[in-house]
């Protein structure tokens, strides 16, 4: 039989054992915890880094695009408008076998006059704040079936809700970038846009009826990423799916209530 003290030093190996382990495992814990509050803290950093920069890059890019806005209805705009009334001018002294084309040109100055007018209007950002998304998005519909570059069709549905201002014109600029993919690549002969206002969120869906591709095999462009950045910046959700002969389908879902807690 073990002798009392031989039971009494074993009993205190075996506490200072177990209180060994209990530290080595809190301290683990602790380490770990530590660890995984530093990591997540360091994302959350990464994260805001990233969004600081986007807003940045498209706030870099609204000033530039309202620069050119300006540059075309007060530049170049103007200066067409100074030709078209120097045709005026001249129409009398044109002769009689070319007044057919002196009319045909001055109808094409004022189509570019136009055409310049409503261009200016979609890349300043105040006219789309003033004008709102859908109408905004109605404006180009409208000069893509002026043009005859394919039959736009418009669907709103539910009560229009006012958007916070930057991220209403972030919707608008990645519906035109699917819009100027549609007339660059589609061969498409109508684009469907339908804006559904719901209680919670505000869903869009851009369908044109083009020549599809895939999306397994083909890589992922400058405007498809930039949707996709300005997407994530205002918390919206982003669907892209195409088929070859099928056509591209974009769906946006955009929630008020977690851009509005984030906007306070």
């Amino acid at each position: 039989m073990l002798q009392k003290e031989e039971i009494t030093l074993i009993i205190y190996v075996l506490v200072i054992l177990l209180f060994v382990c209990a530290f080595t495992v809190l301290f683990v814990l602790f380490f770990l915890k530590r660890k995984n509050i530093l990591l997540l803290k360091q994302l959350e950093e990464k994260q805001r880094f990233e969004r600081e920069l986007a807003q940045s890059q498209i706030e870099i890019k609204e000033h530039t695009l309202k620069n050119i806005s300006w540059e075309l209805h007060d530049n170049v705009g103007q200066l067409l408008s100074v030709a078209n009334i120097h045709l005026n001018m001249l129409q009398n002294l044109v002769p009689k076998e070319g007044k057919d084309r002196f009319v045909e040109t001055k109808q094409v100055i004022a189509q570019a006059i136009q055409e310049i007018r409503s261009i200016s209007k979609t890349l300043n950002n105040d006219i789309i704040l003033k004008n709102g998304l859908a109408a905004s998005i109605q404006i180009e519909l409208e000069r893509f079936n002026r043009l005859n570059f394919l039959k736009g069709v418009f669907k709103l549905q539910g009560t229009l809700k006012e958007l916070d201002g930057s991220n209403e014109i972030i919707i608008f600029r990645m519906v035109q970038e699917f819009f100027s993919n549609v007339i660059k690549h589609a061969k498409a002969e109508t684009l469907e846009v339908v804006l559904q206002y719901n209680a919670e969120d505000l869903y869009i869906k851009l369908q044109d009826n083009g020549v599809g591709f895939c999306t397994q095999t083909t890589p992922s462009n400058s405007g498809m990423e930039t949707m996709k950045s300005r997407a994530v910046l205002i918390g919206a959700t982003y669907t892209l799916t195409s088929q070859p002969g099928v056509g591209t389908t974009l769906e946006v879902t955009y929630p008020y209530k977690i851009n509005a807690a984030t906007s306070v």
